[in-house]
């Protein structure tokens, strides 16, 4: 992450007012031909590792006729920094949180979502034009959504955890047994919350007093982990983690997960088109294809997220909604939690906290 903040800080600043596409993206729609010959396209995906189910790419291409090759970033951090590295990434669609698609969308990175060619745009929740990164979806796509709380082995920890505090200042049986999120806002997310405070808080009085917090809870904790906490906790080296809902092992009946009564975040994940892509009419076809009620159900039922797809969430397996609760919370409750937009200069502030917080 810290390699890629020179980057970031080039890229985020410009982003400003309402987030919203500039330059000539809408004018460009028109060279788009909706009866293009697919099978002549090639497709690049980047996505997370284990972000979608192997063989949809083998799916695609045998439903829609355009080769789909998939490339993998670990962090928001690392594809933005390719996607910004030159004129022409050689990708044609990533997945990235909304603050990042945000901040790609002010830079005129992105083309714009033609919704005439994405069809299956009218399955997704109502609720999900109205994201605070991107209003009516104008150059993102949401792919999943969801929060983030604690997770944690009821049959160590003793107790409920209720509160952002049961993280940042441990009792006894949780103490140097606990994980925090590395990725930048989600590892301040908790002291955010616990001190009240908003996750896009650019006040400096208020980031002093979270990044004390944070300095502070650093001795009760095992490790910053934004993926093998979930191991941790099924060998009992980890008793408590912060979790994005979907990687909660909640199908291991040991552990649970519970939003802290301080509140959350709505994080989303999104499908953006680059603006210098090729293949534009491939790669609406390939969002189109997703947000397929079938499809999209099938992506939940393998990464346990919640999609934004009133459809598709209707298909899916009432067992596996016992297995994985998180998934059963409605979009109401969901939407409870305060959207994470891009923060523009404050961006590097942020970074700068983390990189001290985390260093040694």
């Amino acid at each position: 992450m810290a390699a890629t903040a020179a980057v970031l800080a080039l890229l985020l600043p410009a982003c400003g007012g309402d987030g919203q596409p500039g330059g000539s993206g809408t004018a460009a729609s028109a060279s788009l031909d909706p009866e293009a010959d697919l099978s002549k396209q090639r497709l690049t995906v980047s996505n997370w590792d284990g972000y979608m189910p192997k063989d949809l790419p083998a799916r695609f291409e045998s439903a829609v006729g355009t080769p789909m090759t998939v490339a993998k970033h670990s962090t928001n951090e690392e594809i933005i920094a390719k996607l910004t590295a030159s004129a022409d990434s050689g990708i044609d669609v990533a997945f990235v949180s909304g603050q990042y698609a945000q901040a790609l969308a002010a830079q005129g990175l992105l083309e714009p979502i033609h919704h005439d060619l994405v069809p299956h745009l009218e399955n997704l929740d109502p609720l999900a034009a109205r994201l605070a990164h991107d209003k009516g979806n104008a150059y993102s796509v949401p792919y999943t959504w969801g929060t983030t709380g604690l997770c944690y082995r009821k049959d160590l920890v003793g107790y409920t955890p209720d509160s952002w505090n049961d993280l940042l200042k441990p009792r006894a049986a949780v103490k140097g047994k606990a994980t925090m999120l590395k990725t930048e806002r989600w590892l301040f997310l908790p002291a955010q919350k616990a001190l009240g405070y908003s996750v896009n808080t650019t006040d400096k009085q208020q980031l002093a007093q979270v990044e004390e917090l944070l300095h502070t809870a650093k001795d009760g904790l095992l490790a910053y982990d934004d993926t093998t906490f979930g191991d941790r906790l099924k060998s009992g080296e980890a008793v408590l983690a912060e979790a994005w809902d979907g990687w909660c092992p909640t199908d291991d009946k040991r552990i649970g997960f519970v939003v802290p009564k301080e509140g959350s975040d709505l994080w989303t994940d999104t499908m953006v088109i680059l603006k210098s892509s090729k293949n534009k009419e491939a790669a609406h076809a390939f969002i189109d294809y997703v947000l397929d009620a079938k499809v999209h159900s099938w992506v939940a039922s393998n990464i346990f997220y919640k999609v934004p797809n009133a459809a598709a969430m209707d298909e899916l397996d009432p067992a596996l909604l016992k297995s994985y609760p998180a998934l059963a919370m409605p979009p109401e409750q969901l939407l409870k939690g305060e959207s994470v937009v891009d923060l523009g200069d404050a961006a590097t502030a942020y970074t700068r906290i983390v990189t001290e917080v985390t260093a040694g």
